[in-house]
């Protein structure tokens, strides 16, 4: 089993596979009795895969064949044990994926050509890489970050701290106290350039965001050393000294939402400025054709509803269907897809956000 760690592996489960495909997706809980819940919630949506597998007029040995690696891992006890939030599968007679989210997925089982994604494209598309830099007077430390997990990164060539540089204890003193001497801020500039130019050597050519972690005397000395562009203005205030990363990730988490958050109302806004010129849509037929041919820069798509239906690639038809029809997939999910494959920006939102009043909505490269 292979497990889906980002975007990128997500976008390699876009492309088609041999055979039909089985998507899952299910709450879990992550401790006490109710654990012993995972396993039952899992084999009713295997037996749900099972029904819709026979709609297809499977023969009984395709489908125990297909959903076999399902089955051994229905018997796993200590696996459900060790579960986050939500739990994502994908089977095909040629691939077997899972995803463990730190978010909560609403159960749902699809059977049809490609896998369906839009529900994990909610996860990934806002899991952003960001970097905390963790400055105590005694040590520096810096961590990569996702919403999900964070690594710390060894550093050399840095000091370890300002006590390999100053007198901490009158340094510490003066400037809490207000009181220090130009030559005391000076010291102190001197070594958060130090630390910036060891920086360099990891941070150089990204984009990603660095939070600084550290109390709020000491911000505007590295703010005036600090070169990398993309410093945030709001910190972590207080000594991360006794912090662990966990505890240090935590405590970004509302920075990020906030960055998250202001991207997604850049993202309406285009709509509302392309609204009526041409350029930004919320009919699904325009847009299903627009993802087509790698029109669409932003899609916004709502959480937890499809439109069922078949594109005709050939010959550019939509025919919407019956759920239940073996031949149909989710369109917002086909036009999810192609927007990320063809390197646009997709938010799946909950369905009263999206702009134009429907389900989906588009704004065109052109």
């Amino acid at each position: 089993m292979n497990t889906v760690q980002s975007l990128d592996e997500l976008l390699n489960l876009a492309h088609k596979h041999v055979g039909v495909c089985v998507s899952l997706y299910m709450p879990t809980y992550r401790k006490g009795a109710e654990t012993q819940q995972n396993q039952i919630r899992f084999k009713n949506l295997i037996r749900d895969a099972e029904n819709q597998l026979m709609q297809r007029d499977l023969r009984p040995s395709e489908i125990r064949e297909l959903l076999s690696p399902a089955q051994e891992l229905m018997n796993n006890e200590l696996f459900w044990r060790n579960q986050k939030q939500g739990f994502a599968l994908f089977l095909s007679p040629d691939s077997f994926h899972s995803f463990k989210s730190p978010d909560s997925f609403d159960e749902l089982v699809v059977v049809a050509e490609r896998f369906h994604l839009k529900p994990l494209i909610r996860i990934m598309a806002r899991d952003i890489v960001f970097f905390i830099l963790a400055v105590s007077l005694r040590n520096i430390r810096l961590f990569e970050c996702t919403r999900r997990q964070q690594k710390e990164i060894p550093l050399e060539g840095i000091p370890r701290g300002l006590s390999e540089a100053l007198d901490l204890d009158d340094f510490e003193k003066r400037l809490q106290l207000h009181t220090g001497s130009e030559d005391t801020k000076a010291q102190a500039l001197k070594f958060f350039q130090q630390v910036d130019r060891g920086l360099q050597e990891y941070l150089r050519d990204r984009r990603d965001a660095l939070i600084f972690a550290g109390v709020e005397y000491l911000f505007p000395i590295y703010r005036e050393a600090n070169t990398y562009p993309r410093l945030l203005e709001t910190t972590i205030s207080g000594n991360p000294e006794g912090l662990s990363a966990d505890e240090l990730h935590g405590l970004a988490m509302p920075l990020v939402e906030a960055i998250l958050q202001e991207k997604e109302n850049d993202a309406l806004s285009q709509y509302r400025k392309s609204a009526g010129t041409g350029l930004a849509s919320p009919d699904l037929r325009e847009i299903i054709q627009a993802a087509h041919h790698g029109r669409i820069g932003i899609l916004f798509v709502a959480h937890g509803v499809q439109e069922w239906g078949v594109f005709d690639e050939d010959n550019g038809r939509i025919h919407m269907t019956e759920p239940n029809d073996p031949i149909s997939e989710d369109l917002l999910d086909f036009a999810a897809i192609r927007t990320l494959l063809n390197g646009g920006t997709v938010h799946v939102f909950d369905p009263s956000s999206v702009p134009g009043g429907g389900p989906i909505a588009a704004v065109f490269r052109y």
